[in-house]
């Protein structure tokens, strides 16, 4: 195998490398998501007023969901700064928005949202550019 060969197989390998690494961060972004709004649920509707504000943190920091919920959301950090590592962020930031297509059907499962058309419509055109950056 020549230079070229070689260089180009290496390229390959390590974009498919970071398609993964974008693939988990979307994974991980979408399960924290989860777990947050979860936490949230639980601790209810909170105002950001000085006078509040430390009783607030602490009710989110003790949260068992709100904890791992970032924590999963730190990992999948890193992940995506991984890949980012590899490719350029105009290539990988687009994908970013496929957690969005995830989260619409987990939402809808978990806790009963409504999917609009206008929601579904507007996650199909968002998956379509998706696809469009992939190919290219």
């Amino acid at each position: 195998m020549g230079l070229t060969e070689t260089v180009a197989t290496n390229k390959g390998t390590a974009m498919k490398t970071a398609i993964i690494y974008i693939l988990i961060s979307v994974l991980a972004s979408t399960v924290g998501q989860l777990l947050l709004k979860k936490g949230m649920n639980s601790i209810g509707s909170v105002t950001l007023s000085l006078n509040q504000l430390p009783s607030v943190l602490w009710q989110m920091a003790t949260n068992l969901n709100v904890f791992i919920g970032l924590a999963i959301y730190f990992g999948g950090t890193i992940f995506w700064l991984a890949a980012l590592s590899r490719v350029d962020l105009s290539y990988a930031y687009p994908f970013a928005s496929l957690s969005y297509m995830v989260m619409l059907v987990a939402s809808w499962l978990m806790f009963d949202e409504k999917i609009t058309l206008s929601r579904l419509l507007g996650t199909v055109v968002i998956g379509i550019g998706v696809l469009l950056i992939y190919r290219n």
